[in-house]
């Protein structure tokens, strides 16, 4: 009928369709992972066919013959490629001229002049040494066990401002290995020492089966790490007229303990001369020594710390530099040794070293020296990594301060309870001349009243006159105004070794007594909002305060003691100014040092208060006045001065 509208069935048959056709394409519809699937896909077949536009680009590009693009590759037009791929082939042209730039530099190692920089570790539970591709060198070097004073991990050296290589002649030309790229001969990127000792190869090639090698070496437990130099097949490569090699090695240090100024005037190069002995540069300055003659080891010492190359043979020669920096900047000092190294042009040479990098421990560094070098025992005296001072000194520390102080540390785990045991074995030890030097300031007091008898029959012009008669009053009750002397002057090496000791005691670093965090620096108890002049610094160390305090408590109670003559007045006054230079010079010392000093000096107070209660002036005067009367005995070179005298006399 005409006009009349769709029906109901057409519309619901519609409707049906349009249903249906929605289903179809939500239930056809791929799924993520298949999108993922086909996209990955055409990536690859896109990766596939720009590698094969680039391999044969290269190829025509190197055969020089772009223009005949069309019979290279007949497949596409020659125009057609050239626009499509034009990026790829400006990659490729660069890639070319990189390589012919790098044959002309390097020569047969110009396949090492590019490459990417990737790190390799290799440790054990003491060091953790991380080596780049770049150079095979170390990069940087970890010791697992110590942190820094601000808790961070201690590194001795890191990053690419370290130098690190081997410098020698090939085809003309100078290679560098810290500029080359090394191929590590094994793909593990971190090599963990557990239970028997394992290697890393780093290899630089200069063509099949020719290269030369770092061969790093780390056993369990151990700061020392084998480093083997090794020449496979170079005979050809490198000049044949070669005898030596340079081995550059240089490093910044930075700063691992609390003050900075004070760790520097302990860090230094330190080297060991071939069966000689072990000198090193001044820490208070930069220097440079041209060391002409073998040497057996070069160590960039820091305070508690050291990296030292030790040679199994020798090194020829060497210039080693240490440059200090101001306190403001971020590095102690810089450190560089150019190191010349013998070297045979034959199929395989092996050039053997160690490295040892660990504390500066006196007992550790004395077992470390014990080596076997080429079937030969021989002793590397690490241990004067450690200063201890020289002459006397030095025998002091070694065979009575450190045994005492290590059999103490086996029973006690307080240092600061360690350094009174130490002082008051050491106090007790000096006692008998302590003792003499009191009994001879005693002498000297209680004769005093004669003494000033005999001042007042002299004029101020007759000083040497007056200077006689006390002489001979001193003769004659056998008393000696050396007497006090004297056994100080025996105290002064102890005293002096144990300046040296506590410093360079690692097993006083960061361990806490009392206020003071670390023993082996400063203790603070004020921060200064400035810096007092005269080296004093910009806070107050406590135990320096009160060593200073407690010396010139002493100095006043000795005065008191003891017989001032008018020939010196001015003895007095430095008596009292020793003490203030002091509190200057020591408030940026380990507060070990003052710690032990001020026991010494408590203890003293101690003694001389019981000397005195335990003698009696009355009695000390009787006998000096029992001696008047005994005639002197004149020693054997006494009677030959008079002899000699009289001899003169009757010519």
């Amino acid at each position: 009928m005409a006009g009349k509208g769709i029906d109901k069935n057409t519309v619901i048959g519609i409707a049906v369709i349009f249903v249906l056709i929605i289903g179809y394409s939500i239930f056809t519809k791929p799924s993520e992972a298949e999108i993922e699937s086909a996209r990955k896909k055409q990536d690859s077949l896109a990766q596939v066919e720009e590698k094969n536009i680039l391999a044969e680009a290269e190829r025509i590009i190197k055969e020089d013959s772009i223009k005949n693009l069309s019979t290279a590759i007949p497949a596409i037009d020659s125009s057609k490629f050239l626009i499509e791929n034009s990026n790829i082939i400006d990659t490729v042209a660069l890639n070319f001229a990189d390589s012919t730039s790098l044959n002309e530099k390097y020569g047969y190692f110009a396949d090492a002049g590019k490459g990417t920089q990737e790190f390799y570790i290799l440790e054990n539970n003491k060091v953790k040494l991380t080596i780049s591709s770049k150079g095979g060198r170390l990069y940087s070097v970890e010791l697992k066990e110590y942190k820094t004073y601000y808790g961070e991990p201690l590194i001795l050296f890191d990053g690419d401002s370290t130098e690190f290589g081997i410098s020698f002649f090939s085809q003309n030309r100078t290679i560098v290995s810290g500029d080359m790229y090394f191929t590590a001969s094994d793909n593990e990127k971190e090599i963990i020492v557990d239970d028997k000792e394992k290697s890393l190869s780093m290899r630089l090639y200069a063509g099949e089966g020719k290269y030369m090698e770092y061969v790093y070496t780390l056993k369990p437990d151990n700061y020392m790490a084998g480093f083997d130099i090794n020449f496979v097949n170079l005979q050809d490569v490198i000049s044949s007229n070669t005898n030596f090699l340079t081995f550059n090695w240089s490093i910044y240090v930075s700063q691992q303990e609390k003050g900075a100024k004070y760790e520097n005037n302990y860090t230094s190069i330190f080297y060991k001369f071939y069966q000689d002995e072990v000198d090193y540069i001044s820490e208070q300055k930069s220097g440079t020594e041209d060391l002409t003659t073998k040497v057996k080891w070069i160590a960039f010492k820091q305070q508690f710390f050291s990296s030292a190359l030790i040679a199994h043979d020798y090194i020829s020669n060497a210039s080693v530099e240490q440059v200090k920096f101001e306190e403001d900047q971020p590095y102690l000092k810089h450190f560089k040794a150019d190191i010349t190294i013998p070297y045979s042009s034959v199929e395989n040479t092996n050039i053997p070293f160690d490295f040892y990098f660990g504390p500066n421990h006196f007992s550790t560094l004395k077992d470390y020296s014990k080596v076997n070098h080429n079937g030969a025992e021989v002793d590397l005296h690490l241990e004067k990594l450690v200063r201890l001072g020289w002459g006397i000194l030095g025998w002091i520390n070694r065979y009575m301060v450190i045994p005492v102080f290590n059999f103490l540390q086996d029973y006690i785990g307080s240092y600061g309870l360690i350094i009174l045991i130490l002082t008051i074995i050491l106090k007790m030890l000096l006692l008998p001349l302590t003792f003499k030097s009191y009994m001879s300031t005693a002498k000297m007091r209680v004769l005093k009243p004669q003494i000033d008898e005999i001042s007042k029959k002299f004029t101020k012009a007759q000083s040497m006159d007056k200077q006689k008669a006390t002489m001979a009053l001193y003769k004659k009750v056998g008393v000696s105004p050396m007497g006090g002397c004297l056994p100080m002057v025996v105290q002064m090496p102890i005293l002096i070794a144990l300046y040296r000791f506590f410093p360079a005691s690692i097993e006083l670093r960061q361990k806490s007594f009392l206020w003071a965090e670390d023993l082996s620096a400063y203790d603070s108890v004020i921060d200064l909002p400035f810096t007092v002049p005269f080296g004093y610094g910009d806070h107050v160390s406590l135990f320096t305060l009160l060593m200073t305090i407690s010396t010139i408590l002493y100095t006043w109670m000795n005065n008191k003691q003891t017989v001032q003559t008018q020939s010196m007045p001015g003895m007095k006054t430095m008596m009292y100014f020793m003490p203030i230079m002091f509190l200057f010079f020591f408030n940026n010392f380990a507060s070990a040092l003052s710690y032990y000093y001020l026991l010494a000096n408590l203890i003293t107070f101690t003694q001389m208060y019981l000397f005195r209660k335990f003698t009696n002036d009355e009695e000390i005067l009787k006998k000096l006045e029992v001696g008047k009367k005994k005639v002197p005995k004149k020693s054997k070179f006494m009677e030959r001065i008079e002899q000699a005298q009289k001899q003169r006399g009757k010519k």
